[in-house]
């Protein structure tokens, strides 16, 4: 079964930096990324990054965050730079397997809170 590990996340002020780690048991997912959540609102993805190294950002972080990962650790990292207050939100770790019938795993959250 495939489980997430998720560390970082906290507490800073705007203008601030904070990391994220992920690290999912299992092998060969195809997509790993980040979505986040803020209360009262949908989530949305974050980032996310192929085996191959191509990554994808949302345009609200673009410039401020950086998504990695170690296909080797199987594990997902989301440096942030230069945090907003509108960062604020639970964000969720999750890894992809397959193609032609994808899954998605999920990890439990990691709240990420910064204040003005």
């Amino acid at each position: 079964q495939v489980q997430l590990a998720e560390s970082g996340g906290g507490w800073v002020q705007a203008g601030g930096s904070l990391s994220l780690s992920c690290a999912a048991s299992g092998s060969s997912f195809n997509v790993m990324g980040w979505y986040r959540q803020a209360p009262g609102k949908q989530r949305e993805l974050v980032a996310n990054i192929l085996s191959s190294g191509t990554t994808n950002y949302a345009d609200s972080v673009k410039g401020r965050f950086t998504i990695s990962r170690d296909n080797a650790k199987n594990t997902v990292y989301l440096q942030m730079n230069s945090l907003k207050p509108e960062d604020t939100a639970m964000y969720y770790c999750y890894a992809r397997q397959g193609i032609l019938a994808p899954r998605n795993y999920w990890g439990q959250g990691t709240q990420v809170t910064v204040s003005s």
